[in-house]
């Protein structure tokens, strides 16, 4: 296998396109957080005029607040039904097939998002968003996997995480710029054009896939291993789920569990800081919740180039997990200003996501890695989507009042609380597990390139003697049939 090293600059190149995958897609995820006044009220134009008993102008959607969280629900069960066999399917027919079908996925959801609020006031108006977030979320989560697996091949054993920390920094930058400007583009526009504006992001994307798909097909028949992968994919069956470890299931019980915390809150961080700290305006409650994705694009670079260089991935985890705790507890029980808990939890956010997503290599075969990552994901999407249902519950279910009664915001941070200790006690078990099995996860970054050479050197010693044991059995079996 041939070393990240020798791919030189080229990888860079492929990376960049490669972060600019899900930068439309991340952008229109969260633009129902940033309008989430508009989505749950009934709100009229100034100076309408009634017509038959009904205005002819609405500004909003007139959604419960479990209508409301229901747009996030169903991306993350759609992402948790999908996202497995994706990362099947990724694996057998490669990253080329993956780009291609998941980005025009992104596209065709976000369309149908953005055409369903053009029926506002009628019965197609639910069901036609719904479907648009589900064909959406099918795309948007498996297009991640691909991202993942075109960076884990080309970074491998070197600058994984700063990899990782790009992708990521690009991703959110869309989610970033998703919170500074949908607010201005909605005030000037109307809701209908600001969200067909985030579909022509996507389309973007798809604009990308095209281009990171020719560079990764190029690269790797320059490198002379497009024969090797496809060899390896051919061999990739869906029992090899049972030979991942328990170090990885461990793993991705702890991404679950940190994510419950971070995206369930994140949909309604805007209406919680409107509704508990006075003088907050919309956009201004926006600016503040978006301030955990500001953290991230800032960090993300340089933690994923600290933890290259320690290592110590198992131990980030838990720590972030820790360090995580006090911020639900500031947001249910004090009045602690909001902006200092957003960006808290941005830097423990940034931690999590450089140390934990990319340990998942470190741990899985590269053939099964799309499905790996498939599985983590299908995981980490169950546990935000039983979330959203469970905070859509605790918020109230039967009106969009204007204002939802304090009680019910601490009990949903008590909610978030319980995710993070769960975080704690799964991360724990990992270090324990890891350290039984090798210790990889916490190896400095030297100890971490020589364990990933000599890991490749016996994969390709085992790929080497599979044609000589083929040809020994063969002719066993021909001496046998003489």
């Amino acid at each position: 296998m041939t070393q990240p090293a020798e791919k030189g600059y080229y990888r860079f190149v492929v990376l960049f396109f490669n972060c600019l995958l899900t930068f439309g897609s991340y952008f229109c995820f969260d633009i129902p957080s940033v309008l989430q006044d508009q989505f749950q009220g009934n709100l009229t134009c100034p100076n309408a005029t009634v017509i038959n008993g009904t205005t002819d102008c609405v500004l909003g959607l007139g959604m419960t607040p479990q209508q409301y969280n229901l747009l996030y629900a169903i991306y993350a069960w759609t992402n948790a039904l999908v996202v497995i066999l994706a990362g099947f399917l990724i694996d057998k027919l490669g990253n080329r097939f993956g780009v291609f079908l998941f980005s025009f996925l992104c596209v065709l959801g976000s369309s149908l998002f953005a055409l369903g609020s053009h029926f506002k006031g009628t019965p197609y108006l639910l069901p036609l968003m719904l479907t648009g977030r589900l064909l959406f979320g099918s795309g948007n989560g498996s297009l991640t996997i691909v991202q993942n697996r075109i960076t884990a091949f080309w970074f491998k054993g070197k600058e994984l995480a700063l990899a990782f920390g790009l992708t990521l920094a690009f991703s959110r930058l869309g989610s970033v710029l998703n919170f500074f400007l949908t607010q201005k583009f909605e005030e000037k526009y109307e809701m209908q054009w600001t969200l067909w504006g985030g579909a022509f992001l996507c389309v973007l994307g798809f604009l990308s896939a095209i281009v990171v798909s020719t560079l990764d097909k190029v690269g790797i028949k320059q490198l002379g291993l497009d024969g090797a992968i496809q060899e390896e994919s051919r061999k990739v069956r869906i029992q090899d789920v049972k030979l991942l470890s328990l170090r990885y299931w461990l793993l991705v019980l702890t991404i679950m569990f940190f994510y419950n915390g971070i995206f369930p809150f994140i949909a309604d961080a805007s209406k919680f800081i409107q509704d508990k700290y006075s003088g907050y305006s919309q956009k201004e409650a926006a600016y503040i919740a978006g301030a955990v994705y500001d953290s991230s694009l800032v960090l993300s670079a340089s933690v994923g180039i600290l933890i290259d260089y320690v290592g110590l991935r198992g131990i980030f985890a838990f720590a972030c997990a820790v360090f995580t705790l006090p911020v639900f507890g500031l947001l249910a029980f004090s009045y602690v200003p909001p902006l200092v808990s957003t960006i808290w939890l941005g830097v423990t956010y940034s931690f999590a996501a450089a140390s934990m997503w990319p340990s998942i290599p470190l741990v899985v075969p590269q053939a099964t890695l799309g499905t790996a990552m498939g599985l983590a994901t299908s995981l980490q999407m169950v546990g935000i989507g039983i979330s959203n249902l469970v905070v859509g519950q605790i918020l109230g279910t039967k009106s969009s009042e204007t204002k939802i009664p304090l009680w019910r915001w601490q009990r949903m941070m008590i909610f978030m609380l319980a995710n993070t200790i769960c975080c704690i006690i799964t991360s724990v078990l990992l270090n324990i597990a890891d350290y039984r099995q090798g210790g990889i996860l916490n190896k400095t970054r030297k100890r971490s390139e020589q364990a990933q050479t000599d890991s490749e050197r016996e994969q390709l010693r085992e790929a080497e003697e599979e044609p000589h044991r083929e040809d020994d059995e063969g002719f066993r079996s021909h001496s046998v049939n003489s």
